[in-house]
């Protein structure tokens, strides 16, 4: 069974009150106050979708009466009763009493059933939608907590055997057996680096901007000394060059989503010889900061250009990406409102060129 609309009116008028309760109150559950005040007593300890009230009433105006109710209960829908629409009075009504709708008097049935039903389904829309919105947030705070708790618990086990894994190499001489260390190694090194990109891709998709000063030699100087531990960077020449002299503002944590993952690709994609290298070349102006990573490794093909930034795809079949690592860099990019520009050459390289605006000059 519907629930029937709950409907409140206001007049100072006895027989306007009791011909429209009683002419609704089959179809609606109506409750009448003779006065502003009583309304205000009966609206802050009952939930109504629809308020009607009259604009001349001694004491309290309509208008007045809907601008207190807008501060002790702004939910219901408001129609204001008039039987004179000066211009002054529609706008105080529409700026102070967020008033919904007017209706002139005499008022007759249809009318005003029709826009009690109108007024309801606003009601009924707005109250499923701040319902919803709750439950986003409430969604959105324990996703957080579950991310970095999952990633916290994940990652320790994971440490204690790589720690546990290289102690024991160091104890056996059988190659056989350090072998299948190597491989333990080899593992949970994937898991960790996937674990990384499951915290990036988060970062830069599901967290809004925290926006501090970027200090890029700082950031980069830390990036580089985590990547010296966590991979094998001897046999790549890696150049930096970095030229900040104006402050820069924006997301920590999306940058370092941007660099982490530029740099990984440039990483994994290397050619099999010599005289590999990597370069990043930040440079930060008054219109906000150039971040430039290029590599001489393997490179893109034309036909998969236009797909790197998706979700998942693959423009090698070597089994080192997961798919994620340009689409997070893209995602990162757009929320930070900048822009980037991939080019790249099969066997000759691939150069990055991205452009980020201050955020607090937007």
């Amino acid at each position: 069974m519907t629930k029937r609309i709950e409907v409140l009116y206001i007049d100072d008028e006895d027989n306007n009150l009791n011909s429209f309760k009683a002419a609704l109150r089959k179809e609606f559950r109506v409750q009448t106050a003779i006065d502003a005040e009583d309304g205000l007593i009966l609206a802050k300890n009952h939930e109504f979708q629809v308020v009607i009230a009259d604009q001349r009433m001694p004491g309290m105006t309509g208008v007045e009466f809907f601008e207190k109710l807008v501060e002790i209960n702004p939910d219901p829908i408001r129609i204001l009763l008039t039987g004179y629409s000066d211009i002054t009075s529609v706008i105080d009504a529409i700026n102070r009493g967020e008033v919904y709708r007017f209706i002139d008097k005499p008022w007759n049935i249809e009318q005003i059933k029709n826009a009690i039903l109108n007024a309801a389904e606003i009601f009924n829309a707005r109250k499923e939608l701040k319902e919803k919105n709750n439950r986003l947030q409430k969604l959105h705070s324990e996703m957080n907590q579950f991310v970095y708790s999952l990633s916290h618990e994940l990652r320790g086990p994971l440490m204690s055997i790589s720690g546990i894994s290289k102690l024991a190499k160091m104890e056996v001489k059988d190659p056989g057996i350090i072998e299948y260390f190597e491989m333990i190694d080899s593992a949970t090194l994937k898991l960790d680096d996937f674990i990384y990109k499951m915290l990036d891709f988060y970062r830069s998709t599901k967290i809004e901007n925290k926006i501090v000063t970027i200090k890029f030699e700082d950031i980069l100087r830390q990036l580089l000394n985590e990547y010296k531990l966590k991979w094998k960077l001897d046999g790549i020449e890696i150049f930096l060059s970095i030229d900040q002299k104006d402050v820069f503002h924006s997301d920590e944590s999306k940058i370092r989503v941007i660099l982490n993952n530029l740099f990984s690709n440039a990483f994994k994609f290397q050619k099999d010889e010599e005289g590999k290298w990597i370069k990043i070349n930040i440079e930060v102006n008054p219109k906000g900061a150039m971040i430039e990573v290029s590599d001489n490794g393997i490179g893109i093909e034309d036909k998969h250009k236009n797909d790197v930034f998706n979700l998942f795809h693959r423009a090698t079949q070597r089994n080192v990406g997961s798919g994620l690592g340009l689409y997070m860099v893209k995602e990162s990019i757009e929320q930070l409102k900048g822009h980037v520009i991939l080019n790249s050459v099969p066997k000759i390289g691939t150069k990055v060129h991205v452009h980020l605006p201050d955020l607090l000059e937007l």
